[in-house]
């Protein structure tokens, strides 16, 4: 069976940092790239971030960039998502997918306030 789970989310203030991480199970998450998406409130799913299978390359959203930092370990089927300078505009629903797929775990709740 398929999964990703996702974990590491929480309350921070603006301008701390958290770090996102994916547990990948069922599949050797290393041929495949990966991303992490978000869903604020009232709102569609936003594209953040992706991650090529060997970890070379990394695509971030405008929104994103120069915030937060994509990375992955195979050996552990893992993928992270470091971020740092965080806003209000961050709180959302994290997941991590497949690129190109739409995420089917829980996700983990990113909260930004003061």
């Amino acid at each position: 069976e398929v999964r990703l789970v996702e974990s590491g989310g929480g309350l921070v203030q603006p301008g701390g940092s958290l770090r996102l991480s994916c547990a990948a199970s069922g599949f050797a998450c290393s041929r495949f790239t990966m991303s992490w998406v978000r869903q604020a409130p009232g709102k569609g799913l936003e594209w953040l971030s992706a991650i090529n299978g060997g970890g070379g390359i990394a695509s971030y959203a405008d929104s994103v960039k120069g915030r937060f930092t994509i990375s992955r370990d195979n050996a552990k089927n893992t993928l992270y998502l470091q971020m740092n300078s965080l806003k209000p505009e961050d709180t959302a629903v994290y997941y991590c997918a497949k690129y190109g797929e739409r995420p089917e775990g829980q996700g983990t709740q990113v909260t930004v306030s003061s």
